[in-house]
């Protein structure tokens, strides 16, 4: 077996039915380059939204889009090597190109020819690279605590930390963390995480109250099962994006900024946002995962911006 294979034996896992109160319903993709990919959906009535996921993140940090009742039909993928998807051949094909051209495969496998686009955190820059390579898949976009490129120069902000040495604190604490992936990752897969690690999360400045804890816990462990040396690979890669253009986006779109975002400056989302006419620009009291702390008011904005599409 080669160690590309070896590696996707690994990162490949059967996903446990989900709970059925919730609408998700898992299956699989095949990349262009061959990876599989772990594609989900909550099969709703209602228009369809791709959406490009937070960086190894999962369908439970959405709590209103997997209400049966949310009224908007989702599809979305897992990162490379997270959430059940396979690692590639090349372990160098990652990074937001490699992911925009995961969220081609899971559109042309869904038949669908163009349709509004959401991100969070880093999936707000593999969102606007799709409608910036591919503007006529792209009919709106929805951005939620995330910046369109350049996202490492965006962290750390509300700290006080000057723009110029936030991508330096950030990449290279990646690229430690990576280096340190096998004992951290030992450490991740046996933390207790429940209602009390929640508790304290939601307390910790990072993260604030959430309105799912269970669903908040699922988040995690989901999270914490990806090996903290890919994670880690995932996010070194990804920093190299830089900034989209924004002058030739002429689709309707949305801002949704945390007020106390570590992770994506609310200022630098403001004037993103002032960039693409007739954009919108709405903050809210909450940190990174607003949609998970403010799932309704997220949801209800997400309604307004497919309102807006023609």
């Amino acid at each position: 077996m080669s160690n590309a294979a070896a590696a996707n034996a690994v990162t490949l896992r059967v996903v446990p039915e989900p709970d059925d109160a919730l609408a998700l319903r898992f299956y699989t993709v095949t990349a262009h380059d061959g990876t599989e990919l772990q594609a989900w959906t909550n099969d709703v009535d209602g228009p369809t939204v791709l959406l490009c996921n937070g960086l190894g993140t999962n369908p439970y940090a959405w709590p209103a889009l997997l209400d049966p009742d949310c009224g908007v039909r989702v599809i979305s993928w897992n990162h490379r090597g997270t959430g059940g998807s396979g690692r590639p051949e090349d372990p160098s094909h990652v990074g937001i190109e490699a992911f925009v051209e995961d969220a081609i495969a899971v559109m042309d496998d869904a038949g669908i020819d163009a349709c509004p686009v959401m991100g969070w955190s880093m999936g707000v820059n593999t969102a606007f690279e799709l409608a910036f390579l591919h503007p006529d898949r792209v009919t709106g976009l929805f951005a939620v605590a995330g910046v369109p490129g350049g996202t490492f120069s965006s962290m750390l902000a509300p700290l006080g930390v000057p723009r110029f040495a936030r991508a330096a604190i950030t990449v290279n604490a990646a690229r430690a963390m990576r280096t340190l992936g096998k004992p951290l990752s030992l450490l991740a897969r046996n933390l207790p995480i429940g209602p009390k690690a929640v508790a304290v999360l939601s307390h910790s400045g990072f993260m604030l109250p959430v309105a799912d804890v269970e669903l908040t816990a699922e988040t995690v462990r989901e999270m914490l099962r990806t090996p903290v040396d890919w994670y880690m690979h995932l996010a070194v890669e990804t920093s190299k994006h830089v900034r989209v253009s924004l002058r030739d986006i002429d689709v309707p779109a949305t801002f949704v900024a945390g007020h106390w975002d570590v992770l994506a400056s609310s200022e630098d989302m403001r004037t993103a946002s002032e960039r693409i006419d007739g954009a919108e620009y709405v903050e809210l009291g909450a940190s990174h995962f607003v949609a998970m702390e403010k799932p309704a008011e997220v949801h209800e904005l997400l309604l307004d911006l497919l309102d807006r599409v023609p």
